[in-house]
């Protein structure tokens, strides 16, 4: 496993897939961040960060079965290993901790 630290844009890969559950392919990954940022998210780069994650340890994937809409190409699915959740709850917690010292801003039960 290569890494242990988690960019932004990675964690909102790596929550995305995890919200996706069955359905984390690359094109709805892209729509469903775009969606909760409103911000573009380019393929490409979401293909980078799926394989830097899968790489960390984060993710793992799998090919779908190939179907007659996709001229016989199958999707790749993605889901979130132990150590991605691992990861996911380390970064809630510094967050977490960083919005709890903010005087006035504590975030109660979140």
């Amino acid at each position: 496993m290569k890494g242990t630290n988690l960019g932004e844009f990675e964690e909102l890969v790596l929550l995305t897939i995890a919200a996706l559950v069955n359905d984390a392919y690359s094109v709805a990954i892209c729509d469903e961040l775009e969606k909760n940022t409103g911000r573009s998210a380019k393929l490409g780069v979401v293909h980078a960060v799926l394989n830097r994650l899968e790489e960390k340890g984060f993710v793992k994937s799998k090919l779908g079965e190939a179907t007659s809409t996709r001229g016989g190409k199958r999707k790749r699915y993605y889901t979130v290993t132990n150590a991605g959740k691992a990861s996911l709850i380390k970064a809630k917690e510094v967050r977490d901790n960083l919005w709890s010292m903010i005087p006035g801003m504590a975030l109660k039960n979140i």
